[in-house]
């Protein structure tokens, strides 16, 4: 492990990107402005704190002057990075985070509503565990159920049955499933350190071990930047699942996106794979 201890340098704040490409304007505006009250409550118990969002648009944002000006009167600092085309996802957050100088710096997608606590509850986390660099939240559907979005390190026969498979024989899987999904562990109550992979949707870092990390790597469009970056971050620092900082995800599968997101899919998983290791069955 790497001493996580910030460059002095940085301020002491909360940094967070959001990487949109022609998103959702519900959503989005959703996401933002239950990110400006978790931040307002982040505000109450850490007053000097400085908080910048950055929105990264990889094209087709919308206007969204509205939210930002509800955030600024927040006192939340808010800039929109445009203007490079869709670079992909990890790239996006990469223009982001190669010009941040915060404490912690939080990756989030824009279909995430985050609690009015989350990020006191995270940081508090941080504060009382120092071997903790990066941090998985609870993450709820819409309905409020779990989502075990943990991961054990995959097969191609678990990608393809989670991914493409038709619930119904999906369900013949369901042993081996919950097991690459960690229910045997993951759940409502208890922390988890080290889950060898969590999801890019929400990852709390300690900027120190962002900055060592370099960020996502470019070589991925979309899918498996999160998976590559969680394996890479155990080298440096412990990755901890957190079930009372919770979130709730809006988000889908690859499958139901069309053939242009398997294609992405497909691509993404041979990178990683050629990175990691092949594992088939």
């Amino acid at each position: 492990m790497i001493s996580l201890d910030e460059p002095r340098s940085e301020t002491g704040g909360l940094s967070v990107s959001v990487v949109v490409f022609r998103p959702d304007e519900e959503l989005l505006n959703c996401t933002l402005a239950n990110l400006g009250v978790a931040c307002s409550e982040l505000r109450k118990f850490r007053p000097d704190f400085a908080i910048d969002i950055c929105i990264v648009d990889n094209g087709g944002l919308l206007d969204i002057s509205q939210t930002i000006g509800v955030l600024t009167d927040l006192g939340v600092a808010c800039e929109i990075v445009g203007g490079h085309g869709n670079v992909g996802y990890g790239r996006g957050h990469n223009l982001a985070i190669q010009r941040i100088e915060s404490r912690y710096h939080l990756i989030l997608n824009p279909d995430i509503d985050i609690e009015r606590d989350a990020l006191m509850k995270a940081l508090d986390f941080f504060d009382e565990h120092p071997d903790a660099g990066l941090i998985t939240p609870r993450i709820g559907d819409r309905e409020g159920r779990l989502q075990y979005l943990c991961r054990r390190y995959p097969t191609l026969l678990d990608l393809f049955v989670r991914g493409f498979l038709p619930r119904r024989i999906r369900d013949l899987f369901k042993k081996r499933l919950t097991r690459y999904e960690m229910h045997d562990v993951i759940n409502e109550r208890e922390v988890v350190w080290d889950p060898p992979i969590i999801s890019g949707c929400f990852m709390l870092f300690r900027t120190g071990l962002l900055k060592k990390l370099a960020g996502f790597d470019p070589r991925y469009f979309l899918y498996f930047e999160d998976y590559d970056l969680s394996l890479r971050a155990h080298e440096f620092a412990r990755v901890v699942y957190v079930p009372f900082v919770r979130v709730i995800h809006h988000g889908g599968g690859a499958a139901r996106k069309g053939p242009a997101h398997i294609s992405m899919f497909a691509a993404s998983a041979f990178k990683f794979f050629n990175r990691f290791g092949w594992k088939w069955l």
